[in-house]
């Protein structure tokens, strides 16, 4: 059931949208409303320009890594203190400007806060945690190239995020040098691709490739492209979600070039949809690219049914279609946001044929070890018997679905040859 209010779940309506309503309804509570509603800037950067806020070079260089910035922007718990100071040597801490402007600076449980802050939990390390959860280094033929799957292979060109997700599966890597994939490894990789002609798709991941400058990614989406086998070119990021900026008219002509080319933008959590995320996200829309969503189901951010039916809905509203949600992971030190699988399947119970069917992604297990990705569903088939499959619809009703008469269909195919047979030789 969903709670009476959540100030988490609370989406900003659309530019336009809000301007309609004042002019149609001026309210003085309304003004306020929307006012509270635009982006706030934390007093650390109350001197930074327009220009400088917007430019996503600018957010890059001035990301919060440190225990004395965040303290200047939110309220620190215990947990989130030492969590701080005990992470110097793992994964780094790291957030944008932008993003922490969307931190609540109160409330601990805010979504975007227990992503992005690391806590004391992640030094626990569960008889279950691993370091490379999805097997990813034991498929690798050549440096910076997963293959796993017959016709398609993952590419991770830089160990670069904008901001470093508490979750993140590639803990092992990124974020350790935040440096882009060598030429020397690049070359490697087109020939391995030039020698494998069964591979139609490739998939560049990271970290994150939307933080390379223009030049260098246009050059490995070229020589990707030069390759007659390869028909589909895939994005994995992040950065229309941390660093909206980044998404500009230069890269957006850039990136039309190389169609067919598709985004999939890792979304958590409905708060994360601000207009300038409805902006990036329609702008690449706009340049012809379809969007996907993946999402890491989370305990304590995502894993209610309300809070992902909302995130779902909002994402169609933006041009983005929801593609997965992914079990956590088994990485080191996320067992505490790890949920039970119950918890996936329930959610998709209340998505499947509770909202739009272009509203409902695949929940996934990556299988540990290096398995792939494993659909797991609710269950719709009761029973099949004889001539008929027992199936459950949504609601919980039982319907049968006669299955067609197999043996008899042969018969009657059979009796109707011979008598054409008989007709031919009377003749």
């Amino acid at each position: 059931m969903e709670p009476a209010s959540d100030p988490n779940l609370s989406v900003p309506l659309r530019g336009a949208e809000r301007t309609l309503q004042l002019l149609l309804f001026p309210n003085p509570v309304v003004q306020k409303k929307m006012e509270e509603a635009k982006e706030i800037v934390p007093p650390l950067w109350r001197e930074v320009s327009e220009k400088e806020w917007s430019d996503w070079r600018w957010q890059l260089r001035h990301r919060i890594t440190t225990f004395e910035q965040l303290k200047e922007i939110i309220d620190l718990t215990s947990e989130e203190i030492e969590g701080i100071k005990h992470s110097k040597g793992r994964l780094a801490l790291a957030v944008t400007p932008y993003f922490a402007s969307l931190m609540d600076p109160i409330n601990s449980n805010c979504p975007i806060r227990r992503q992005a802050i690391p806590r004391m939990e992640e030094f626990h390390l569960s008889k279950n945690d691993m370091v490379d959860p999805c097997g990813e280094d034991k498929d690798s033929p050549v440096p910076g190239l997963v293959h796993r799957y017959p016709d398609r292979v993952l590419l991770l060109v830089t160990d670069q995020c904008a901001v470093y997700c508490r979750y993140c599966t590639r803990r092992r890597l990124v974020g350790s040098h935040e440096r882009a994939i060598t030429q020397g490894n690049f070359e490697e990789v087109l020939k391995y691709l030039r020698s494998h002609r069964k591979v139609r798709d490739v998939l560049l991941s990271g970290g994150d490739p939307l933080l390379l400058e223009n030049e260098r990614l246009e050059e490995i989406l070229s020589r990707l492209r030069a390759i007659p086998h390869i028909e589909l070119l895939r994005i994995g990021t992040r950065v229309p979600v941390t660093l909206p900026q980044r998404i500009t008219g230069g890269l957006v002509r850039m990136l039309k070039k190389y169609h067919p080319l598709m985004i999939s933008i890792h979304f958590s959590h409905p708060k994360e949809i601000t207009d300038q995320v409805k902006r990036a996200c329609n702008d690449l829309a706009d340049g012809g690219i379809p969007l996907g969503s993946q999402t890491v189901l989370l305990k304590g951010i995502n894993d209610k049914p309300y809070i992902m039916k909302k995130l779902v809905q909002e994402l169609l509203k933006i041009r983005v279609r929801p593609y997965y949600i992914y079990q956590c992971d088994l990485a080191m030190g996320t067992e505490h946001f790890r949920t039970s699988v119950a918890t996936g399947i329930q959610i998709m119970e209340k998505l499947r044929g509770h909202t739009t069917g272009y509203a409902v992604p695949t929940y996934v297990v990556d299988a540990p070890g290096g398995g792939g990705k494993i659909p797991v569903e609710p269950v719709y088939v009761v029973s099949r018997g004889k001539g008929k499959i027992v199936l459950r619809n949504y609601e919980g009703k039982i319907f049968e679905y006669p299955e067609p008469n197999i043996i008899e269909f042969k018969k009657m195919r059979a009796n109707g040859e011979e008598k054409v047979v008989q007709k031919k030789v009377m003749a």
